[in-house]
């Protein structure tokens, strides 16, 4: 069995690589390292597949919204299933270099599609996000609720994904699963997420930019509730029956929250943090930022009655575990930043 992930070099992707690749498969991973944040932080987590799983996971440095290179760097390599995680991530980021948005999460889901289609992929299991809710007042975020108001232009591509998924569904009837994947931290995290942010300024110092003076609430979701919950949707794809699924569709196409369902506050992050790293914060309140949310919160019945998905990770165990791997592993890594040691 053979597994290509997009976006291998990416922070999810790294992780559900690992745990196929723990299974015994073979994996085969696409990234094409876009400067968005750290590229020896991603060079480092492909580093560190390839040193533990040799052959097994065969890596391409490829853009896969380039369909040509994509199709050209796969020839030749069988591919049973697709984890199509890659795209241009973060909601205030669109507001600067919205192109780069339509090129990876359109163009490019499109040819993950295509690729699908062709290849005649037994199942593509492929990332949303919680943003397609847009500014909602009435929490829990529901899979059956409207989603047609996003307030960034991230949010509306990954509502397009999901369309689009629809019509290849109906037409080609490939079998997908989307994942509304809601804010996910841990080892190996994003150095532009609240954890690793929050955690690098109290250990330097620095004050920390807290939006809507901290009165923001998050579904934060440990990274291996997350990577159980993917592989328990890619082992089970959704049949062609024409019963309806998640997400409103009688296609063999189902759309999950996957998140945590307990949301916290900005405020308790910061304290979980400081008490990770024995040491106070100092807080630079600010107003909300445009394009950002108010609170994110999911409904997560469908997926655990249908897949047996139940997060177990607590803030009081996840956030000791990043800051930990921080200061042990990545603090002490060649590609820290070298000006930012303590």
């Amino acid at each position: 069995m053979t597994t290509l992930i997009t976006g291998a070099a990416g922070f999810i992707g790294m992780h559900v690589a690992e745990a196929l690749l723990n299974r015994g498969e073979q994996v085969v991973g696409i990234d094409n390292f876009t400067p968005y944040y750290s590229l020896d932080l991603k060079r480092a987590r492909v580093a560190r597949l390839e040193a533990k799983h040799g052959t097994a996971y065969s890596f391409l440095n490829i853009d896969f919204g380039d369909a040509s290179a994509l199709t050209a760097s796969l020839f030749g390599k069988e591919v049973d299933r697709v984890v199509h995680l890659g795209a241009q991530p973060g909601v205030r980021y669109s507001l600067e270099n919205p192109a780069a948005y339509i090129h990876s999460n359109i163009s490019g889901h499109l040819n993950i599609l295509e690729l699908a289609r062709h290849r005649a992929i037994s199942h593509l299991v492929y990332a949303s996000s919680s943003s397609v809710y847009g500014m909602r007042s009435d929490t829990p975020f529901r899979v059956a609720d409207r989603a047609d108001s996003p307030i960034s232009l991230y949010a509306a591509t990954k509502r397009a994904d999901e369309l689009m998924s629809e019509t290849y569904a109906h037409l080609f009837r490939i079998p997908q699963t989307g994942l509304r994947f809601f804010t996910v931290y841990g080892p190996w995290g994003r150095p532009d997420m609240a954890v690793w942010k929050f955690t690098e300024a109290v250990l330097q110092g620095k004050a920390i930019d807290v939006y809507n003076h901290g009165d923001m609430l998050r579904d934060f979701t440990f990274i291996d509730d997350i990577v159980n919950g993917i592989i328990l949707a890619l082992d089970r794809p959704p049949a062609d029956d024409g019963q309806q699924k998640p997400g409103g569709f009688a296609t063999p196409h189902r759309i999950y929250n996957i998140g945590n369902n307990r949301p916290e506050q900005l405020t308790d992050l910061i304290r979980a943090i400081e008490g990770a790293c024995d040491r106070k914060a100092e807080l630079n309140l600010m107003p909300m930022q445009d394009g950002d949310v108010y609170q994110t919160f999911a409904d997560i019945d469908d997926i655990n009655r249908d897949l047996g998905f139940a997060p177990t990770t607590p803030m009081s165990v996840g956030v000791p575990a990043f800051v930990n791997w921080y200061v042990e592993e990545w603090s002490k890594h060649p590609g820290y930043p070298v000006a930012e040691r303590k």
